[in-house]
């Protein structure tokens, strides 16, 4: 008998509402909380814990960092007692993973709903240029990485669930995701989701 999910891990290309859908998902159901990867280099810090190149190597030797990986000049890492920390406050995490090699090495521990985020190429662009993104061009060709990634790496059952972030809003989408893993897990959500509307969600192609 498979154990049920203790945590959802959204895939997806620069854009794809990761974020968004984490927030969305929080206000369905608080026990919802991102799981904040380890992170050096420059950028965005609001949803991650910077560390020094040290101490990540320190963490990295102590056996704790899963899915660490290399992008936008930066370093990224999962540490293991994060997840432990937040499983053991009755809280479910939500993880942001951008390749296939490193959802499988994070699921590989345990059982995790595997949801994937999609839009188009040039949504991502418009998306990347709206935010003021002054990298948009790396933005794309992370997209490209993305696809090639799915391609090579996964197939139609992978995911549990694939949704077209363009084509229903954040609270839909969280909708669909807190269903899917309520049904997984048989425990009943904080919150009643909003309406699910099936058309809106497209598998990704």
């Amino acid at each position: 008998m498979t154990p049920p999910p203790n945590g959802v891990v959204l895939y997806g290309p620069p854009t794809s509402g990761k974020s968004t859908t984490t927030t969305a998902l929080h206000h369905i159901d608080p026990r919802f909380h991102l799981l904040r990867k380890l992170k050096v280099g420059t950028g965005r810090a609001e949803e991650y814990h910077l560390v020094t190149a040290a101490r990540l190597n320190e963490l990295r030797q102590a056996g704790r960092t899963i899915a660490e990986t290399h992008r936008y000049g930066n370093t990224y890492a999962i540490d293991r007692a994060e997840i432990d920390t937040m499983t053991a406050a009755g809280h479910i995490p939500v993880a942001h993973i951008g390749n296939i090699p490193d959802l499988r090495h994070l699921v590989g521990r345990d059982p995790w709903l595997r949801v994937l985020l999609w839009v188009p190429r040039q949504v991502c662009e418009q998306r990347s240029r709206h935010r003021g993104d002054a990298d948009t061009a790396a933005r794309l060709t992370a997209w490209d990485e993305t696809l090639a990634d799915l391609q090579a790496h996964t197939d139609d059952g992978f995911f549990h669930l694939r949704l077209h972030t363009d084509r229903i809003s954040p609270k839909q989408a969280a909708g669909e995701i807190a269903q899917a893993f309520s049904a997984l897990t048989r425990r009943p959500l904080h919150q009643e989701p909003p309406h699910r509307e099936d058309a809106g969600a497209q598998p990704a192609g």
